[in-house]
């Protein structure tokens, strides 16, 4: 669709390292042997935990409207949300199953309604009560003590949706993994070079946010792992940079979990108890908001640079000739002057937070950043008639997708 970059986005992207889709019906494997992998921050996080359930259960809230629109337009295969609220372990498909019944098999203005058969919640840390006193403060209180940031278990969590089936019961998660057990874990410290946090703060500190999984995806006789994950983001610290820092070291879990050397991976135990990293041979899509710019915005050290640059990971969609990118996105620039390559940005700060990342083995023939610039048709999923963007109307992010050229 796109293969060729303007020359100034090609030069940027190139020194960091040294579009929108069509309506094709799906399961595409069967017509045309690819496979549309996507990720959204779909801004389903709410004040309470009841209110997204409520909402589901009604159907007619516009902005779920939006974003099942734009899940209609774009028609990913296998789709991982992020921020999507429940119940925090995954039990209750209550409102995963309503967004697909009142939402998403619903046609919202002409386009397709769209299923997807198989569903997964990832247990999250997000609200969820530490044992230790995280902060320091003589207290363990809600949320300055939870594992990840939320006001109630479950909140900003992520799903995944597909139309193939997900072998759950192979999935590896990484959700109880203690950032200190990471080595050369770049844990914070203060001003006098003492650690930020407690040696007990540190014995109940989990390095995931939400989540680490990996969820392995049957497409016909191929399995694809999709490693999914949602960062903390690296802002609302101090000087000790505490979420840069945790954001930094979440980005090099995975990092490490699909390295070609096996040694870097050692070190990493799931929630079962299994040790080391994927397999070299393996297959998989990274996916996720993913909270750090190559080039700009609070990150710690860039710390999406060594993912971008893994040897596993398709350079084609990291920096090379599918780099998603998106004409919204490029005009958005006009407003917002910005270092980096402005057609590639997801979120309206704005930034590339979001990314599709497959494994250097998949074929990849197509991607973008669904993100219509003014005057388009669908500009209303983008901006409201009063001028209003972000998440009052679908979302503050733009959903990303990357089609994958199957073996016949």
């Amino acid at each position: 669709m796109k293969l060729i970059k303007s020359a100034a986005a090609a030069a940027i992207t190139m020194a960091l390292l040294a579009g929108c889709g069509s309506d094709n019906d799906a399961p595409i494997v069967e017509e045309n042997n690819s496979v549309r992998f996507a990720t959204f921050n779909a801004s389903f996080d709410r004040k309470t935990a009841t209110q997204l359930a409520e909402e589901m259960a009604a159907g007619d809230n516009q902005q779920i409207k939006n974003v099942a629109e734009t899940l209609q337009r774009i028609r990913p295969d296998v789709v991982l949300l992020n921020e999507f609220d429940h119940d925090g372990v995954g039990k209750d498909m209550t409102s995963v199953n309503d967004f697909k019944k009142n939402y998403l098999a619903v046609s919202q203005n002409g386009a397709k309604a769209i299923d997807y058969p198989y569903a997964y919640i990832a247990p999250t840390n997000t609200g969820l009560l530490a044992t230790k006193d995280l902060n320091g403060d003589g207290e363990i209180n809600v949320p300055a003590d939870t594992y990840g940031f939320g006001f109630y278990h479950g909140q900003y969590g992520f799903i995944v949706l597909s139309k193939y089936p997900l072998d759950t019961d192979n999935i590896r998660s990484f959700q109880k993994f203690l950032w200190k057990d990471m080595p050369g874990a770049v844990l914070p410290s203060k001003e006098d070079g003492s650690s930020f946090y407690t040696e007990e703060a540190l014995s109940d500190f989990r390095l995931s946010s939400k989540n680490h999984v990996d969820l392995p995806v049957t497409i016909g006789d191929k399995t694809i792992h999709l490693l999914a994950m949602h960062p903390t983001p690296p802002v609302f610290d101090g000087p000790e940079d505490r979420n840069g820092r945790r954001n930094y070291d979440e980005l090099r879990l995975f990092s490490d979990y699909v390295s070609d050397d096996v040694t870097k991976s050692a070190y990493l135990i799931d929630d079962k108890g299994v040790k080391g990293g994927l397999a070299t041979d393996a297959s998989f899509v990274i996916a996720g908001d993913l909270n750090a710019d190559p080039v700009d915005g609070d990150s710690y050290n860039f710390a999406i640079r060594p993912l971008l640059s893994n040897s596993r990971v398709s350079q084609e969609v990291a920096v090379g000739n599918y780099l998603p990118q998106s004409k919204g996105a490029a005009e958005y620039q006009t407003d917002k002057a910005y270092f980096g390559v402005a057609d590639s940005w997801t979120q309206l700060f704005p930034l590339r937070l979001d990314y599709v990342l497959p494994s250097a083995d998949l074929k990849v023939i197509d991607s973008g950043v669904y993100w219509e610039p003014k005057g388009s048709e669908h500009r209303y999923l983008f901006e409201n008639a009063e001028g209003e963007q972000g998440k009052s109307v679908t979302s503050d992010h733009r959903l990303v997708w990357v089609d994958i050229q199957l073996d016949k």
